[in-house]
């Protein structure tokens, strides 16, 4: 787990710790020291804690004049035990949405699991993005599928042609626009 980076290429582009609006301003990383953990693996100092023992994330972009945000998770996504959209949403997504931002490009590709509790928050933010969305990218199948059997789905758009496995080579704006079309292509 150590290994698995942050997609790091955006950094030129956005720095979350030199952002004033963002919940991590002024964070400082110290790459040789690995303290975080989940389960006992250690993973890289780069991911950032929003409160969750189990799952960490790495705000990789936002643009606060288009209203967007791509947010990378790691760990395991546990709302029964630990309600992490909960801490998600008070932590990070409040604050987010002072600023404007309503749709939300959440990476899921290293997410190692799901445990599902009520609906009640993911219901919340998805009545507080009414003029945006929130896209699930790579998200395992497994995942998913525990997520859609607590009705998740309902709020949170996943799977089909949101599997982009090429999204790194994307800049942050085209991502945001492909995801854009096609969530409007669902609604259409």
């Amino acid at each position: 787990m150590h290994q698995i980076e942050p997609f790091y290429n955006w950094l030129k582009l956005y720095d979350s710790s030199k952002d004033i609006r963002s919940p991590f301003r002024g964070k400082s990383y110290d790459y040789n020291s690995y303290s975080e953990t989940i389960y006992g693996y250690y993973i890289d100092p780069a991911w950032d804690s929003f409160g969750s023992e189990t799952l960490y994330m790495k705000l990789l972009f936002c643009d606060y004049e288009c209203g967007f945000t791509i947010i990378e998770f790691i760990g395991e996504w546990n709302d029964a035990l630990n309600n992490d959209i909960m801490l998600l949403k008070r932590n990070i997504l409040e604050v987010l949405s002072m600023y404007g931002i309503h749709k939300y490009i959440l990476i899921g590709e290293n997410i190692l699991n799901f445990h599902g509790s009520d609906d009640s928050y993911y219901e919340e933010w998805f009545e507080e993005v009414a003029e945006g969305w929130i896209a699930c990218v790579n998200f395992p199948h497994f995942v998913r599928d525990e997520m859609a059997t607590f009705g998740l789905d309902v709020y949170l758009n996943m799977g089909g042609t949101l599997e982009i496995p090429n999204w790194r080579t994307l800049k942050p704006t085209l991502f945001c626009d492909l995801l854009a079309n096609l969530i409007q292509r669902r609604l259409n």
